[in-house]
């Protein structure tokens, strides 16, 4: 078995273990391997081990590696997710390459990737970033900013508002871990109050999916368990 078959085995046993601490359904909570940094052969083993959606936070790696894994598996069908930052010059591409995006802040964003969406792929599923701790240097709609975001995202044509996101501040304590995932829960459950069908919270990552998990997690975007550590130019 490869190092990254053992991963996905593991980071799939803690995921086992934290739905059913949390007394929800196996099939709830949905691993997103990260493979930002990681060659399109590491990207096939997770394949291999049976892994099929798939997080890029880089656009032009992103692009290139959908192309160089389809190439490689013209048959099987893989999700990608676009998980990084978006420049309102790069919604092209990532509206044509991509089947969902978690990273919408602002509403000119979610209208060019309704735009230029091409209808033939059907409705792009986006999930709107929540700057859910307040950091300054944090990317994301605050909680006051969200209500109406929410509702203009869920009006454009050829976007599916699925949910929320967030990368909370750093905490080593499950307690501090929660709390700041229970907020992005609540404020997905106001929206909900509020007539919005949404059916996903993206929370969670290698150190703190547990936490997530137990607060309401339907996306785990797991990188560094999977593939290893990263290595930066």
């Amino acid at each position: 078995m490869s190092t990254i078959a053992a991963n996905l085995q593991a980071v799939e046993a803690i995921i086992a273990t934290a739905v059913r601490a949390a007394n929800r359904p196996p099939s709830s909570v949905q691993l997103l391997a990260v493979s930002k940094t990681f060659p399109m052969e590491a990207v096939l083993e997770a394949v291999a081990a049976g892994q099929r959606a798939f997080g890029e936070n880089y656009l032009q790696e992103g692009v290139e590696k959908i192309a160089a894994v389809a190439r490689a598996q013209p048959d099987l069908p893989l999700e990608w997710h676009f998980i990084g930052p978006i420049q309102s010059n790069k919604t092209r591409p990532i509206a044509t390459n991509f089947a969902w995006v978690h990273t919408v802040e602002r509403l000119k964003i979610a209208q060019r990737l309704s735009e230029q969406r091409p209808p033939e792929l059907g409705p792009l599923n986006v999930c709107l970033q929540v700057n859910i701790s307040g950091e300054a240097t944090k990317s994301g709609a605050t909680a006051a900013e969200l209500p109406e975001l929410a509702r203009q995202v869920a009006a454009l044509p050829n976007l599916r508002l699925r949910g929320l996101m967030a990368i909370p501040e750093p905490q080593t304590d499950p307690a501090l871990q929660r709390a700041a995932f229970a907020r992005l829960r609540q404020l997905a459950d106001s929206l909900r109050a509020g007539g919005l069908a949404i059916d996903t919270l993206s929370m969670g990552m290698s150190g703190d999916m547990e936490s997530a998990i137990l607060e309401g997690a339907t996306i785990v975007r797991v990188g560094s368990a999977i593939f290893g550590l990263r290595h930066y130019d």
